[in-house]
């Protein structure tokens, strides 16, 4: 077993547990100080990353570009990848958010508690917080959002929410998750959509529509929304926050999100002036921008965090339901070559595992054991396949293999796919390549009308996995039961990983957690539940006019973690005039 990192790396995982054992508390008054407390700017390439709000200028329009477009607003309903999680951060203000320096950190709520074992983790809300239509957030509210939308059996979050047993309202502000066992990282959900309070008003006056027309607690409200066009914000007047100087949040008038779904579109927007900020998750547009910033005619805020790239493979559907099929295309793979396709050359490296050499839960035994590129081995693997007559796809014996590899329709993801197809190709292996817009591609994935329900319309998807939260709150629902977990997109699981999950959950030790982690990745070396080409460099490219887009902050001064994934919190974000 790997030692443990030392503090200043820990991750938020292990920073809350740390907190959990010392205190049974997590609040705004308790958060890391000075000296153990990660640089802000690290990672990080901006010069406007923080800002002097005494300079604030207030007013103004910003123009953002996205690469993918929302299906709905509603949490439950939606499903909040990085595009919609920046619109999302707008509308909705979280329970909890992320520090630069690994803790988790109350925003709305004034305080979170854990009981002695981590079962019920207690919440109280900050006092004279109204949503956007001036009802109240309060301990009433929430328990209304939990039991009518986040838990009903069409919610996304259900499964999520299962470890919860009850929502107990304890007080106008104080409300309890009651868990059916200790969940150390419980506060990490938190943070996205779980923690994401709406107006239960709303929601019943607009029906089915509700997730046309968001209702939340955070600095701009919904104006319009014109599907695959715009999402137009206006300022919440009756925002709760202020910044250090007293100054009324937000300091914007209004933002504008536009799904530009073309990545070469969306850069060039901005480079034209047409757009304040555009947002990528591509490697070679992360390097164009950098560039920018180099000749300072762009800025670029740029993270690495643990996300990678990859292509995901549906268990459940013939022939990658054979794990020699997709062990044999793993070893196919040259994952140098990939990414130098994607740019990330001297950027990205490659990727072994959901975590990165950096984060104290990556593991060199699983990075050792990683699929290697192996031609012979692969070849192997696929020809014993290929001959055995009881092959799963139901083709004579000897028939080459056939495989659908699906990818949304950006030239860099298109180039990407040639080179998988190029690699299977030479094993003798057929590849279709399909080009599936954004939306169906998430669609596809979770496949709703699939037989059996949730057993995903694809068979090989071009794909994005991150684990930038707990492991347990990463994991758990991409590997949990498939027939219930929408987010299994792999559809893979078993005892042994349900096992190590349950660990993740309730263990109280670092090292017990740890274990349970590389255990579950050392098994995906052998399964290939997915392949991984890098390591995702992220970044939000903007005009020199904008202003603090990662340097938001949560209540007490405390720094946010910047960027990462290429979204941010948008209440402090200003444009010098």
């Amino acid at each position: 077993m790997r030692e443990p990192t030392a503090p200043a790396r820990h991750p938020r995982a292990w920073r809350i547990l740390a907190t959990l054992l010392a205190a049974s508390l997590v609040a705004a008054a308790c958060g890391g100080d000075d000296t153990d407390s990660a640089d802000p700017g690290e990672g990080i390439t901006d010069t406007t990353l923080t800002s002097d709000t005494d300079e604030v200028v207030p007013g103004g329009t910003l123009e953002v570009g996205l690469e993918a477009e929302a299906t709905s607003w509603l949490p439950g309903e939606g499903v909040f990848a990085s595009a919609q999680t920046n619109v999302a951060r707008a509308i909705y203000d979280s329970i909890a958010a992320h520090g630069a320096d690994g803790e988790i950190y109350p925003l709305l709520a004034e305080t979170i508690e854990a009981n002695d074992d981590a079962t019920e983790w207690t919440i109280t809300l900050r006092e004279g917080i109204e949503f956007h239509d001036g009802t109240p957030l309060d301990a009433a509210a929430i328990k209304e959002n939990f039991e009518t939308y986040l838990t009903r059996d069409t919610s996304n979050l259900s499964a999520s929410l299962a470890q919860v047993t009850e929502l107990r309202v304890d007080g106008p502000l104080t409300y309890t998750y009651v868990l059916a066992t200790g969940n150390v990282a419980f506060p990490d959900v938190l943070t996205g959509a779980i923690g994401w309070p709406f107006s239960n008003q709303a929601c019943a006056e607009a029906a089915e529509e509700c997730g046309s027309n968001p209702v939340g607690a955070g600095p701009f409200e919904m104006e319009s929304w014109q599907r695959d066009a715009q999402t137009v914000l206006v300022r919440n007047e009756n925002y709760w926050r202020t910044d250090e100087a007293g100054n009324q949040l937000p300091y914007l008038d209004s933002l504008i999100f536009r799904p530009i779904t073309d990545e070469d579109s969306r850069f060039n927007s901005v480079l034209a002036g047409d757009i304040h900020v555009g947002q990528t998750l591509r490697q070679s547009i992360v390097r164009r921008a950098m560039e920018e910033a180099d000749a300072g005619t762009m800025q670029s805020l740029t993270a690495i965090g643990n996300s990678g790239g990859g292509a995901i493979f549906n268990t459940m559907r013939a022939p990658v339901d054979d794990v020699r099929v997709r062990l044999g295309l793993a070893h196919a793979l040259v994952q140098e070559d990939l990414i130098e396709i994607l740019g990330g050359t001297g950027i990205t490296p490659p990727q072994t595992q959901y975590f990165s050499p950096d984060s104290p839960w990556f593991s060199a035994a699983v990075e050792e054991a990683w699929p290697k590129y192996d031609p012979e081995l692969a070849q192997q693997l696929l020809d014993e396949y290929t001959n055995d007559p009881d092959r799963s796809d139901g083709k004579d014996v000897g028939a080459p293999i056939s495989i659908e590899f699906n990818c949304p329709p950006d030239p860099s993801l298109l180039e990407v796919s040639q080179g998988y197809q190029a690699m299977w190709d030479a094993m003798g292996v057929e590849v279709r390549l399909n080009s599936v817009e954004q939306p169906v591609h998430i669609n596809n994935a979770i496949g709703a009308d699939s037989n059996p329900p949730l057993s995903g319309n694809y068979m090989a998807n071009c794909w994005r996995m991150g684990a930038n939260e707990d492991p347990y709150t990463t994991l758990r629902p991409a590997f949990s039961d498939p027939a219930v977990e929408a987010l299994n997109f792999t559809n893979y699981t078993s005892p042994s990983v349900q096992e190590n999950l349950e660990t993740m959950r309730t263990a109280q030790s670092f090292e017990d957690r740890y274990d349970a982690v590389e255990a579950i990745m050392m098994e995906f070396t052998e399964q290939v539940p997915n392949t991984w080409t890098g390591g995702t460099a992220t970044a939000l490219y903007a005009l020199p006019e904008v202003r603090n887009l990662g340097g938001w902050t949560v209540p007490g001064g405390h720094q946010g973690d910047g960027a990462m994934e290429a979204q941010v919190y948008w209440a402090e974000v200003w444009l010098e005039q």
